[in-house]
């Protein structure tokens, strides 16, 4: 029974209007033919008013149209229902207006009574179900609102970059301009000949050869 209940629960519309039978009521119903729909609107007495509490609850409600008696019944929780508005509230004493079938011009008329036709029209013919829905997309919509204001404020935040490799040209063009010979460690362009030779690459052992040899030459 509990499921057969929240099913119900979940079917029903969230608040109808206060219905009472008596009441001159516009019916606000969708129809819809092929691709194409429209809202109709049905105004007339309420003469029958059954199971008002429940996921039936019944309407039953009965107009004069050119002279011919005409009613329509609906359940007032039918998604095709989209609106329910009481117009005029008559004073009655009987839960079923059924003698008002046999009544036509001046006898038909009821005596009317005030009523706060704002606080009796107070509704929301949304069902539980899609108030459900409505909050979930309401909730997604502001999570990726957060989420868009969130990747703004991380590139707005990023610190400015730049290359490291054009700051190190930078840095060593500056460093010849001040000290050339800085910047040259394997040939010093002010350094002797013979520092030139061996930064070059010679042989010190074929130096001291060299040297060997002219202190022979010396003696001889």
């Amino acid at each position: 029974m509990n499921a057969i209940a929240n099913l119900e629960s979940s079917q029903k519309k969230t608040k109808l209007p206060s219905i009472n039978v008596g009441d001159t009521v516009k019916i606000h119903q969708r129809i819809t033919e092929g691709k194409k729909s429209r809202v109709q609107i049905f105004e007339g007495l309420v003469i029958r008013y059954r199971k008002t509490n429940s996921l039936q609850a019944f309407i039953t409600v009965r107009k004069i149209a050119s002279g011919v008696g005409v009613e329509k019944s609906w359940f007032v929780h039918n998604p095709t229902i989209e609106k329910i508005q009481v117009v005029k509230r008559s004073k009655v004493r009987r839960a079923f207006l059924s003698y008002m079938r046999d009544r036509r011009g001046k006898s038909a008329r009821l005596a009317e009574m005030g009523f706060d036709r704002d606080k009796a029209n107070e509704s929301d013919h949304r069902t539980k179900q899609q108030l459900e829905l409505e909050e979930q997309e309401k909730i997604s919509k502001e999570v990726e609102k957060d989420a868009d204001t969130d990747a703004q404020d991380d590139v707005m935040n990023q610190p400015d970059t730049q290359s490291t490799e054009s700051e190190a040209k930078k840095e060593v063009k500056a460093a010849k301009s001040e000290d050339p010979s800085s910047a040259d460690d394997d040939e010093p362009t002010t350094a002797p000949e013979q520092e030139k030779v061996n930064a070059s690459g010679n042989d010190e052992q074929q130096l001291a050869a060299e040297e060997a040899q002219e202190g022979v030459d010396k003696k001889k």
